[in-house]
């Protein structure tokens, strides 16, 4: 053999099966292959185990699958390359012309626009509602067929709880499906409720670094096979090594949610001493008008803090840019804090009722903490609140 041949086909090393590697090796290989044809054609059928190609299943990929269909507690999992793929090719998937999706001003604006724009101009209608108003909900289930209820717990940015059990029942009783984006809330929490699809931006709490964009839809077997089909085709597949950096990311990622929840109540405490502030919402605290309801639903309250100044839209300008450990950027849940200004946060195209709903004014700020240390973050918002010029009347 040439060596330009040998560099195209160089020796395979087999690992004996009583000598494996501690972490598993990142399978980097778009093509796998069998032997003979009659084996591949078997695997071509689903007729036996194996990988073909990695836009639809990869070695790397199936463990990150089934680390997180167990932490969500369900049977399957199916990953995209990135959060907004997940919930919005899983939408496609299960909706058809016709049909009907209940979504929510609160929510994410992507998903708003994916429903209101993309899913409209192939005719699936819709109807957005508050997450508040359960009665709402009731009263367009009952009188329109619905295909899905699409919701958030906690609500970004306005950290809302959803009333998870409610509205699952509701949906149940009409024949509509759920799909809950919960990656706010994170991969460990609201496995317990009746909840048809979960989807998670891995790029937030999961990874936890800030440094691979990820996807995941999790629900039953059925369910998930059903989409894993149209999701080869759509081809927003994940890169096996953003898989094995988001797997290694899950390592931490109890210990990075418990100090950032830490962090987040410790912050949270402070900012409601602080004059300057009002409209503070953070599910951990007794004055959150859903507190005993985040309590009944999660283990714990996130790392998301979101607050009004008194001085305005200029005045939370300024805070935001006086902040030192606090970068302002887009995201949430890796481990440095990070501040949105309300100019970086006001909703596009809402009607004065959808933007009462929303609950973000002009001065509405929204944090996410890392995990630094929470004395240093404190002082660091002491000190850009004073460079605010934001007063206590």
């Amino acid at each position: 053999m040439k060596h330009s041949t040998f560099v195209t086909h160089p020796p395979q090393v087999t690992v004996p099966s009583d000598n494996r590697s501690l972490v598993a090796p990142v399978y980097q290989s778009v093509k796998f292959t069998l032997d003979n044809v009659e084996e591949t054609q078997r695997l071509s059928h689903g007729e036996r185990e194996g990988f073909w190609y990695s836009r639809k299943s990869n070695p790397t990929l199936r463990q990150l699958e089934l680390t997180l269909a167990e932490l969500q507690g369900r049977e399957a999992c199916l990953l995209t390359a990135s959060g907004a793929a997940a919930v919005n090719l899983t939408m496609l998937g299960l909706c058809e012309q016709g049909e009907h999706v209940i979504f929510f001003s609160e929510m994410y604006q992507p998903t708003r626009t994916m429903i209101s724009r993309v899913l409209g101009r192939y005719g699936v209608g819709h109807t957005m509602l508050s997450i508040d108003d359960i009665d709402g909900i009731e009263h367009v289930l009952a009188g329109t067929p619905t295909r899905l209820v699409v919701f958030e717990s906690p609500t970004n940015p306005a950290l809302k709880v959803a009333d998870i059990s409610r509205i699952t029942s509701l949906a149940r009783r009409h024949g509509a499906l759920t799909l809950l984006d919960n990656t706010l809330a994170g991969v460990h929490n609201h496995g317990q409720f009746d909840v048809d699809v979960y989807v998670h931006s891995l790029t937030k709490y999961i990874s936890g670094h800030g440094d691979v964009l990820g996807g995941a839809v999790i629900a039953d077997e059925a369910v998930v096979e059903a989409l894993r089909a149209d999701m080869a085709i759509f081809g927003a597949s994940l890169d096996p090594h953003a898989a094995f950096l988001i797997q290694r990311g899950l390592k931490t990622y109890f210990l990075r949610y418990e100090r950032q929840c830490q962090n987040a109540t410790a912050l949270a405490d402070h900012l409601a001493s602080r004059p300057e502030v009002s409209a503070l919402r953070y599910p951990g605290l007794k004055s959150h008008a859903q507190h005993e309801l985040a309590c009944e639903q999660q283990h714990d309250f996130g790392s998301v803090i979101t607050f009004d100044l008194r001085g305005g839209s200029e005045a939370a300008k300024k805070f935001a840019e006086a902040l030192t450990l606090f970068s302002i950027s887009a995201s949430l849940g890796s481990t440095e804090s990070l501040v949105l200004p309300p100019q970086l946060l006001q909703p596009r195209g809402f009607t004065e009722q959808q933007m009462t709903w929303s609950a973000i004014t002009e001065s509405t700020v929204r944090l996410s903490v890392g995990i630094e240390d929470s004395q240093d973050l404190i002082s660091d918002i002491d000190q850009a609140l004073s460079a605010s010029g934001s007063s206590a009347s």
